[in-house]
């Protein structure tokens, strides 16, 4: 009896051991990296303005501020840029080459702009153009930043949550009174919107829209120790401005906010790839940080004091939605890109006579550029002719567990930003503005009939009347088939 129930045991074992090993459990790993890409040659061009700047040194630093997810079987990239804009060619480029080094698809890496005022041009809009030499060394910086994140991928747990902050932005697009007018670059008087009218403006009456509070945050940490790893926040502000270029404005300021507040200088964490703190632009073409309700104006600021008051207050909505966070070790990932091919706004055959007509007559000043918004924008009609009659514009929506991110290239108005998450299939979502090109701003139908300089046809906005109501129909679709795939 026993010797049979010896070899009944070793049989077993032997079955047992020769059995295939249950597969392991996906591991969901994280890694961060911020790359600085701060131009190294001066006078370094700088837009943000309808005339061109020149930037004569540093006041801080910019980075491509990057993020590497993994989930056992895909993997994405994103990452935030200290840009105003960033043209879709180098964006190709970057991804191209971090995906022949990590293997990860290029329509699962995003790359965006902050859309800092004083960072270098990267983008010729208006009177600033690009230092060719900068330009050309962009693709290859940006693409480290997003292999090296990949590189630094560990075990981590991951999570996000949403905070608020309602004191830092406001619709900078008023309603003109009615008999009231004002004349825009085409000798129009019939705007109904007026951008940043000033404080106490007696022809306008009112915001023309709402503002988004949202403070959205996904964490990520190590699995091993708590390290904190990265926070990406959304955050839907044009940007505020006071530091003289090159500066990554307040989008910086938080991330050095955030990293404070998390400690994560902590002597444990020595010899570990530091915290990156990244702060996304949400959908805020139409929102700034300059209250016109206001009854008094502001007082007069020293160099950088609004950005450190912004940083401040958004970081501190974001350390608490950061203390809500579900921690989670088992997080899958998914994406979906598609490039709409949407109509460009040109001038007529009349219009450009008029254009040229006006380069001829109005002299530049002494700079070399011109000072004069009519033949700023008949300059932006001639060369908005020599665009295609199509141009690209690739979207991308991407998922983390129950969190939904889309992106759009434009400065997008903050209605659509509001309806894609009201409509969001997800538990949570949040859209980045600026990535993966440039576009030009992205009004609603309804704010192009109001017209206002968010609308007036340049390279900052050329796309045709309803694009807004196709590019947030191709997104609703992308998350809907990412819902679907995810049941």
């Amino acid at each position: 009896m026993t010797r049979r129930f010896v070899i009944s045991a070793l049989t077993v074992l032997a079955a047992a051991m020769a059995a295939p090993a249950s597969p392991a459990a996906p591991v969901f790993k994280a890694g961060a990296h911020a790359q600085d890409i701060s131009p190294t040659h001066f006078p370094s061009p700088v837009n943000g303005g309808m005339k061109g700047g020149f930037a004569k040194g540093i006041t801080d630093p910019i980075h491509a501020r990057c993020l590497a997810l993994q989930d056992g079987s895909k993997a994405m990239i994103l990452a935030v840029v200290d840009a105003c804009m960033i043209p879709l060619d180098i964006c190709d480029k970057a991804k191209a080459a971090a995906s022949a080094k990590t293997g990860v698809p290029v329509e699962r890496m995003l790359i965006s702009a902050t859309h800092t005022h004083s960072s270098a041009t990267m983008t010729p809009v208006f009177q600033s153009d690009p230092d060719p030499a900068y330009l050309a060394t962009l693709p290859d910086r940006i693409a480290l930043g997003l292999i090296t994140a990949y590189q630094n991928l560990e075990p981590a747990e991951a999570g996000w949550a949403v905070g608020e902050d309602a004191t830092q932005v406001f619709n900078r697009r008023w309603l003109v009174k009615e008999g009231e007018s004002y004349e825009n670059p085409f000798d129009g008087k019939a705007d109904r919107a007026w951008m940043n009218p000033g404080v106490g403006n007696a022809k306008v009456s009112g915001p023309t829209g709402p503002v988004d509070p949202q403070v959205a945050v996904f964490a990520v940490r190590s699995a091993a120790d708590h390290r904190p790893i990265a926070v990406l926040a959304n955050y839907s502000l044009h940007y505020v401005g006071g530091n003289p270029p090159i500066s990554a404005d307040y989008f910086a300021a938080f991330a050095n906010e955030l990293a404070h507040q998390l400690e994560t200088g902590d002597h444990r964490y020595q010899n570990k790839p530091p915290f990156v703190g990244i702060m996304s632009n949400g959908t805020s073409g139409n929102i700034n940080n300059l209250n016109f309700g206001a009854t008094v104006p502001a007082g007069r600021l020293r160099a950088g004091q609004r950005i450190q008051e912004v940083a401040a207050s958004v970081a501190g909505a974001a350390m608490k939605a950061y203390g809500a966070v579900p921690w989670k070790k088992d997080l899958t990932l998914d994406s979906r890109e598609e490039v709409l091919h949407l109509d460009v706004r040109k001038a007529s055959g009349e219009e450009l006579v008029r254009a040229r007509n006006l380069l001829n007559s109005v002299p530049k000043d002494k700079d070399g550029q011109w000072a004069d918004r009519k033949a700023i924008y008949a300059r932006e009609a001639l060369l908005l002719d020599a665009y295609p009659d199509k141009v690209p514009v690739k979207l991308q929506a991407h998922r983390i567990g129950d969190l939904a991110i889309t992106s759009i290239p434009c400065e997008v108005f903050v209605e659509i930003g509001l309806d894609l998450k009201k409509t969001n299939p997800f538990k949570g979502s949040f859209t980045i503005s600026l990535a993966n090109g440039y576009n030009g701003y992205l009004p609603t139908t309804e704010h192009h009939a109001m017209g206002g300089y968010e609308t007036w046809r340049a390279r900052s906005s050329y796309l045709e009347v309803p694009a807004a109501d196709k590019i947030s129909t191709s997104l609703k679709a992308m998350l809907a088939s990412l819902k679907k795939d995810a049941s």
